[in-house]
């Protein structure tokens, strides 16, 4: 089957430089892994294109898979796309797939809407009775916390990788930190209660019946700092190590499973996701928030979930295509369309 891995390497294909620009993190941070993806689709008997998810997308994928006589898709997009820039930026190469007829992995323009805005996703899993750290939604610094017990943490609602996540520990620094967010990413701030305790992160890989995989914890040894910061994920000296499988107690692992899978469904996420949890000091576990598009680079917390389950990293890519292929079509790939 011809497959197209879609990304954004390349952020130049735009025809106006126009709108809140995806935020580009130092030269340090390593990017997908795509080229283990591709050999990894190749490597299950695919015919493999990558493509960058621009303005030139849909004619590049026209070429590589054209429609055939049975109007029929032709192949298959295995979307790794953050988009370039603008409002909801990681519902673009969706939204392009479904109005080109382009079957692809992953969530739909609206999954990825409701699981990308961390605050839409707190008020849909709260409303379903899944614990989410209290919050609020500011402007100003100078606005009233309300009744939020300090520390907090004060982040953009709709960014990913930890992108300007500060730790507040008085109500004086609230005021600044609430402002950066503001100025830099165009966005209100997301203020909620930091949870001092474990962090967990729970794989999903389905959609009518979800296997979940072992869950990983975030291992952050005797830093004084205990969060997922950008530095605790790509930073070698400050990155977190994991944990797999997490040392968690049975009736624990079944409370972060079921609230996991509730997440997934409330956001309408797809074929492949990632929900983090804190655990409280009492073993209160709230979730922050689920990625619809989680990494899939070899050390990512979902790969090693995937490797301790018993899958190669060629296996993980090669299931997560099959996943979608049944839901778009109700069964696995057909033999005679790897080779």
């Amino acid at each position: 089957m011809r497959v197209a891995v879609v990304t954004n390497r390349n952020l130049t294909g735009v025809i106006n430089r126009f709108g809140q620009p995806l935020p580009q993190p130092p030269k340090s941070l390593p990017e997908w892994d795509r080229e283990s993806v591709v050999a990894a689709l190749q490597e299950g008997g695919h015919e493999v294109l990558l493509c960058e998810g621009d303005k030139g997308m849909l004619s590049t994928l026209e070429r590589f898979m054209p429609p055939d006589t049975h109007a029929r898709p032709s192949g298959f997009v295995f979307n790794l796309a953050y988009g370039i820039q603008g409002d909801s930026r990681f519902s673009h190469v969706p939204a392009m797939l479904e109005m080109a007829g382009v079957p692809y992995i992953g969530a739909g323009p609206l999954g990825h809407e409701l699981a990308n805005d961390k605050v839409i996703t707190k008020i849909l899993i709260r409303d379903r009775g899944v614990p989410t750290p209290n919050f609020r939604v500011m402007r100003r610094g100078s606005e009233n916390a309300g009744d939020l017990r300090f520390p907090v943490v004060v982040k953009p609602p709709r960014e990913g990788d930890s992108l300007g996540l500060q730790l507040v520990h008085e109500p004086a620094e609230l005021k600044a930190a609430v402002e950066v967010i503001v100025e830099q990413y165009g966005q209100d701030a997301l203020v909620e209660e930091y949870i001092d305790g474990r962090e967990i992160s729970v794989p999903l890989l389905g959609n009518e019946e979800l296997e979940v995989l072992p869950l990983v914890e975030q291992d952050f040894g005797d830093r004084a700092t205990r969060l997922m910061t950008w530095e605790a994920k790509y930073v070698a000296a400050a990155a977190a190590s994991k944990i797999c499988p997490a040392q968690i107690g049975r009736r624990l692992a079944a409370v972060l499973r079921d609230i996991s899978i509730a997440t997934f469904r409330a956001c309408q996420c797809r074929d492949y996701a990632r929900v983090d949890i804190r655990i409280d000091r009492s073993g209160q576990p709230f979730v922050l928030e689920i990625n619809a598009n989680p990494c899939l680079t070899k050390g990512s917390s979902f790969c090693v979930a995937a490797n301790m389950a018993g899958h190669s990293y060629s296996s993980l890519i090669n299931r997560i295509l099959n996943v979608a292929h049944t839901r778009y079509y109700g069964t696995a790939i057909p033999q005679a369309d790897r080779d």
